[in-house]
């Protein structure tokens, strides 16, 4: 068996999220245009799942990475420059004979006709990722586990695994997924796109996009993709430049995957004692903490659906790529935080809003207090917002008093 990469302090106990998934080492172009003509290309990282973890990092949560590389360089850098961002490592594997996953892409949209990716990460390492080779302890060890669906498409292994860590369970952390539909991962996959649904009906805390909600499942609109998944505590529609809805709080009529389960596990654990049960409650948290702010479901039943509908910012985009992430990591500090709905999405904005005016997948995010500050805003002066390169560096960017 393969043992964990040297990385940061060990998860343990206080970790705030934990993130499962693969991790790539990416090549950037250094000029527009076709892959054919690229004529050299820089080094990054990518991976949905590191991207989180690094970016909840970034904004001063306790994060860590559980996935799995080669044995190579490429698997060194990966550790790395995750660990830099001061996200714990030390429970990545790695495997001695399959390699680190690569990818090379251009730098138009992915949603663009002429974008390119080139994947190689078939036989990765973290393809092999199984139920009997994922160190479940560290796994289990936080506050949130935060998965996603490109991990259900890379191999039966991974499809096994991620309905092993969304299956119902005393003590089971809050259950984060983000469905992440990738088409060319599921041609020739383990199973199709449909086995989306399962595993995100049996989350806490659902992120997914109207585009991939329609492609993967043939749903239509935000309240119909609700009304199929009528399990998870909070669904989070992404509806692109229209902003994003999100559904809280208990749908009528009984739960089927995680009644009485997981969703309660946080807020039930026992305060006395030592080790993992004891952090969140010996944790200061604002507001009405993380546990309280996902696990509020009442148990008779009759607590009414919030919807809430939070409008996205305007943005001089530089490149959509990496946005979704730190969308999701946006959501989840601040429901870390114990932040009102509203708020919550408004960190998602911008911390995408970081992402996309820059080069690569993974940026600083703004300082706390610009982003609060920012978040504070009435409508009419979020509506007003439009952020471009560099704004997250001023202590009071021009963008917080600019009008159209």
């Amino acid at each position: 068996m393969s043992g964990p990469a040297a990385g940061t302090a060990r998860a343990d106990a206080t970790t705030d999220v934990v993130c499962l998934g693969e991790s790539m080492v990416t090549f950037l172009p250094s000029q527009p245009g076709r892959l054919a003509d690229v004529p050299s290309f820089g080094r990054g990282i990518g991976g949905a799942e590191s991207n989180v973890a690094c970016a909840l990092a970034a904004a001063g949560h306790r994060a860590a990475w559980v996935g799995r590389v080669g044995a190579d360089g490429f698997g060194d850098h990966l550790v790395e420059t995750i660990g830099g961002y001061g996200v714990d490592t030390s429970a990545v594997r790695r495997d001695p004979v399959r390699p680190t996953g690569i990818y090379f892409r251009t730098a138009t949209d992915r949603g663009a006709g002429a974008h390119e990716v080139a994947y190689y990460r078939a036989g990765s390492a973290a393809s092999a990722m199984s139920p009997a080779n994922v160190p479940y302890e560290e796994v289990f060890a936080g506050r949130v586990l935060h998965l996603s669906g490109i991990t259900a498409a890379l191999s039966a292994d991974c499809l096994e695994l991620l309905r092993e860590l969304t299956a119902p369970r005393p003590g089971r952390p809050l259950v984060s997924f983000d469905v992440n539909h990738r088409p060319h991962l599921w041609r020739g996959g383990p199973a199709d796109a449909s086995v989306l649904l399962e595993l995100a009906r049996r989350a806490d805390l659902v992120f997914v996009g109207e585009d991939e909600a329609e492609e993967a499942w043939g749903i239509v609109g935000a309240e119909a993709i609700r009304a199929a998944l009528p399990e998870p505590s909070v669904v989070v529609v992404k509806r692109g430049s229209a902003g994003a809805t999100v559904f809280s709080g208990r749908r009528p009529g009984p739960r089927s995957s995680n009644a009485g389960g997981a969703e309660k596990a946080p807020a039930s654990r026992s305060t006395g004692g030592g080790g993992a049960e004891n952090a969140p409650a010996s944790r200061s948290t604002e507001g009405e903490g993380a546990e309280s702010a996902l696990a509020s479901r009442s148990t008779n039943g009759t607590e009414a659906e919030m919807v809430t509908p939070v409008p996205a910012l305007r943005v001089d985009v530089v490149a959509a790529v990496g946005a979704g992430d730190a969308f999701a990591a946006g959501f989840l500090s601040a429901t870390l935080r114990g932040l009102p709905v509203r708020d919550r999405v408004r960190h998602g904005h911008l911390m995408a809003a970081a992402v996309l005016t820059v080069p690569g997948d993974l940026t600083e995010p703004p300082a706390r207090d610009h982003a609060d500050r920012l978040v504070a805003l009435d409508d009419e002066a979020w509506g007003r917002l439009r952020l471009g390169p560099g704004w997250t560096a001023a202590d009071r960017a021009p963008e917080e008093v600019r009008t159209p």
